[in-house]
């Protein structure tokens, strides 16, 4: 989670032009690992200089323990952390995602398996119809891991951050259109797992922890 989200700032800053200082980054986070992982970036972006709002899908109770303990962090450094459907009217959430330069997008995971439903669909679709660039987490919110099939809502991402090896819906034609630009992240997992699961993996971070992928 630390690794992933940290990167994650690290792509939100080239994806700014090189520099986070006075931005304005809204990070939308969902209840798994995959939202910890965006808090993490939210954490690493106000340190950078950002200015950075953060919005739960769901309340604090509700998340998962290491995603919980990643928003104390965040009260403690004085981030504003709320929650939609809960703190925020329809009208003020859209002026907030509005006013963003990016939006980084950690509300689901490679867990989906259906359209998002209740809060977190209608949250899905406020952040696409913001208009803003987005920035998505391992995969956009909604999407397929598998097929690259988008559900229904999904998040169509300016750019996307996978992270040890990109899932095989992000390299199909439907997964590409929903992505954006591709970056593959190292969160540290060694080629010997790779090895143990019959997957043949070189050196793919040996120019640096992030990279991009280019996919025909």
């Amino acid at each position: 989670m630390e690794l992933a989200g940290s990167n994650l700032a690290e792509v939100a800053r080239h994806e700014l032009g090189g520099s986070l200082v006075g931005r304005r980054l809204v990070v939308a986070a969902g209840s798994g690992h995959n939202g910890g992982g965006g808090l993490v970036a939210a954490r690493h972006c106000q340190n950078r200089g950002a200015s950075v709002q953060v919005i739960l899908s769901r309340p604090v109770n509700r998340l998962a323990p290491a995603t919980r303990a990643q928003v104390g962090t965040l009260v403690e450094m004085g981030v504003p952390c709320c929650v939609v459907g809960y703190d925020l009217s329809p009208v003020d959430l859209d002026e907030l995602l509005r006013s963003a330069d990016l939006i980084v997008d950690a509300v689901l995971g490679y867990g989906v398996t259906g359209d998002p439903r209740g809060d977190v669909a209608g949250f899905l679709d406020r952040l696409q119809a913001a208009g803003r660039p987005i920035l998505s987490l391992d995969l956009p919110s909604g999407m397929d891991p598998d097929s690259g099939h988008p559900w229904n809502p999904a998040i169509r991402a300016t750019a996307t951050m996978t992270v040890a090896l990109p899932k095989r819906g992000l390299l199909t034609e439907v997964g590409r259109r929903q992505a954006g630009r591709l970056y593959l992240a190292d969160i540290g997992l060694p080629r010997a797992l790779y090895g143990r699961l019959g997957l043949d993996v070189d050196a793919v971070f040996a120019a640096g922890r992030i990279v991009v992928l280019e996919v025909p």
